[in-house]
């Protein structure tokens, strides 16, 4: 089974991602047209029976007779895949994948740095079988260093990253962003590497071994406050407050918890401001504006609560203010920009809208994606398409217990 259509067509992934990170970075990839097989372990998904409703449910809010298929967080992440369940533990498994490996353009996946290694499939064994793969790695701290053995979740990377340090309405009460906000940072930088290494494969003919750590990925996200520290300043942590601009925050709006983030980027927003809101001083400048921010607050506040967060938006916006309403779920499936660009898209089961893909250009559509399969739903079509694998063959191997389609007993 080829690819949607798009860029990337002719390129062969084998994905062994979890979590988020690693299985976001490929959904962008296979998105854009590279053929994908989910290279899974019998337990990847879970096992037969779960001990608890998993985050964010099952797809299609329904109880589901096969749990391990019906992972809403899973489903979500790993459409236009194939999957292959095979158990890379034993002798023929590992010898089945790194057969895939030969015909197979990319590897990529985010276990521990020592993961691989360990079952004999780091790069140098994959660059044994195929000299042009190109080998993507994303542990959480780099493959080297003293925290290379060190378990990380975004969660606790995040903290590490300095990101976390900023975050909270003041110095004695750092907040996490509660996102695990290096994973998706993680999946733009590997699908980033991966298209490069492509490109420069094309170049030199040869394959590259890519390592990312979410560590750093989150440093480079870090703001002006590294560059506060080299200059010798102590960097301040301001809640929903900007160093440039003022007012800058997010305010309550008419409703239980509804709420608008307004930013005042510049003189001429804040004489627009002043014509909307009664109380303010149209001549105050920036640093008058920073002085008085808590009674500036004030008056915004007072207004905001009489207005819906969608008509405070929209009076904002027609006076040139940079406004806009903050959006829980259900805003997010109403908005009327999302559907106007029909962002989320209902195809995978009972209908469920999903995230589409935030890249638009010629080519690319999503009627042709395939919702995610379920657990070794390829295996047969992996096996005979990539490699000419006979029933024979393939059959051998089911009996053997190396390829499965459910979780085992």
């Amino acid at each position: 089974m080829a690819g949607v259509n798009g860029p990337l067509n002719g390129i062969k992934i084998l994905d062994l991602t979890h979590v988020w990170a690693g299985p976001l970075g490929v959904r962008f990839l296979a998105d854009l047209g590279a053929e994908v097989v989910k290279v899974e372990a019998p337990y990847g998904r879970g096992p037969q029976q779960f001990p608890s409703t998993p985050i964010g449910g099952w797809i299609g809010k329904a109880d589901p007779e096969e749990p391990w298929n019906r992972n809403a967080l899973f489903t979500k992440l790993h459409r236009n895949r194939q999957s292959f369940c095979v158990d890379l533990k034993q002798a023929d498994g590992r010898n089945a994948f790194l057969e895939l490996v030969r015909v197979a353009d990319v590897v990529i996946e985010n276990f521990s740095a020592t993961a691989m290694r360990s079952m004999g499939l780091g790069y140098d064994a994959l660059a044994l079988a195929n000299p042009q793969i190109i080998y993507v790695s994303m542990p959480g701290f780099g493959a080297t260093g003293p925290y290379s053995e060190r378990v990380a979740f975004g969660p606790v990377v995040e903290p590490m990253s300095g990101l976390t340090n900023m975050l909270g309405y003041g110095p004695d009460e750092p907040r996490n962003s509660a996102l695990a906000i290096m994973d998706p940072v993680a999946a733009v930088h590997s699908a980033a590497a991966v298209v490069e290494a492509l490109r420069q494969c094309q170049i030199t003919g040869a394959g590259a071994y890519v390592e990312l750590s979410l560590h750093e990925g989150g440093v480079t996200y870090s703001g002006p406050w590294l560059l506060d520290h080299q200059m010798g300043h102590t960097p301040v942590c301001m809640g929903n407050r900007h160093p440039n601009m003022a007012p800058h925050g997010i305010y309550p709006c008419l409703g239980q918890d509804q709420w608008l983030a307004l930013a005042c980027v510049d003189q001429m927003q804040w004489r627009a401001l002043c014509g909307l809101i009664p109380g303010l001083a149209q001549e105050s400048d920036l640093q008058q504006r920073q002085k008085a921010a808590d009674d500036i607050d004030r008056k915004i506040r007072a207004w905001t609560q009489n207005q819906s967060k969608a008509q405070a938006s929209e009076l904002l916006q027609a006076s040139g203010i940079a406004a806009g309403p903050v959006n829980g779920a259900a805003d997010l499936f109403a908005d009327t920009q999302a559907q106007f660009r029909n962002f989320f898209v209902p195809y995978e089961q009972f209908d469920t809208p999903v995230p589409g893909n935030p890249i638009h250009m010629a080519g690319l559509a999503s009627h042709q994606w395939t919702q995610c399969p379920d657990l070794g739903a390829n295996n047969h079509d992996v096996l005979s398409q990539w490699l000419g694998y006979g029933d024979a063959q393939i059959s051998a191997l089911e009996d053997a217990g190396v390829l499965f389609n459910r979780p085992p007993d």
